[in-house]
């Protein structure tokens, strides 16, 4: 699976973040600002980028800006480790967007995390496993990322909601010192809004006995980018360091976008970070 933004896209969400003209950035990394326009929308270029010059002015790294331009990915993870996980991707107009579904293997109480454009493929895992939706999890109130929750409900209306959502009832809120509990797999909640108000990571461990734990980020972070925060960049960050990229090197990391991917990744390779 390709990333979700080539380096263009990096170059772009970064410069609005930091709220930098982009005639300042055409200056500093030698193109024209038809260039760069080209470059940030396309992630195409026929000349070499000043990439140190470029990444001090826009506060990346700019030894993974270069690698992420020249092709990098990260390993597909071996995902037989996780038996009881699945990643479901739906397409919309635009963009394809990944939900999440786990369980646990002996009482089959499962959580279901965002929904993508419809909710049929989560339907199908559901009755092939004879699974028992318990709660959804929901990253954050993004369109794309809850398009199915209402037919969900519907589907299921014992299900549990959970999200930072400060328009959902009390019921339904996170609360951060929570552990959801499904089987002997064990769910909490850490906030990393910036990309969304609401947006919050869910880290999942128990699945599979000995695999690595998960964390379900939304758009908080993806395969060497994150989610675009222009009115909110410095909080992004921050939340992504304090929450994300402080779990043990091997978690696997499901972003709403984009390839899987793992913490140790992301500090090797993540531009932003």
């Amino acid at each position: 699976m390709p990333l979700e933004d080539h380096a263009g896209d990096v170059i772009a969400k970064s410069r609005k973040m930091k709220n930098v003209d982009a005639g300042a950035v055409a200056a500093a990394a030698g193109l024209s600002p038809a260039e760069l326009s080209g470059y940030e929308d396309l992630g195409v270029l026929k000349k070499e980028l000043n990439w140190s010059v470029v990444a001090e002015l826009l506060d990346l790294d700019a030894t993974k800006l270069e690698r992420v331009a020249k092709g990098w990915v990260p390993p597909a993870p071996e995902l037989s480790v996780w038996k009881s996980f699945r990643q479901l991707t739906t397409s919309g107009p635009t963009m394809d967007v990944h939900a999440y579904l786990i369980w646990d293997d002996k009482t089959k109480e499962a959580a279901i995390f965002d929904t993508g454009f419809e909710p049929s493929p989560i339907f199908e895992v559901i009755e092939a496993e004879g699974l028992k939706p318990k709660v959804l999890f929901i990253t954050h109130m993004h369109g794309d990322h809850v398009a199915g929750l209402e037919e969900i409900r519907q589907r299921f209306p014992e299900i549990q909601v959970r999200t930072d959502a400060e328009s959902a009832p009390e019921s339904s809120r996170n609360r951060r010192d929570e552990v959801v509990s499904l089987g002997s797999v064990k769910v909490i909640n850490r906030d990393t809004p910036g990309h969304a108000v609401d947006g919050v990571t869910y880290v999942v461990n128990g699945l599979s006995g000995d695999a690595p734990d998960i964390a379900v980020v939304g758009d908080a972070i993806f395969a060497g980018s994150m989610g675009g925060a222009p009115s909110a960049g410095a909080l992004a960050k921050q939340k992504v360091c304090e929450h994300i990229l402080t779990l043990p090197d091997d978690t696997l990391i499901c972003p709403g976008h984009g390839p899987l991917t793992n913490v140790g990744e992301e500090k090797a390779n993540n531009p932003f970070f």
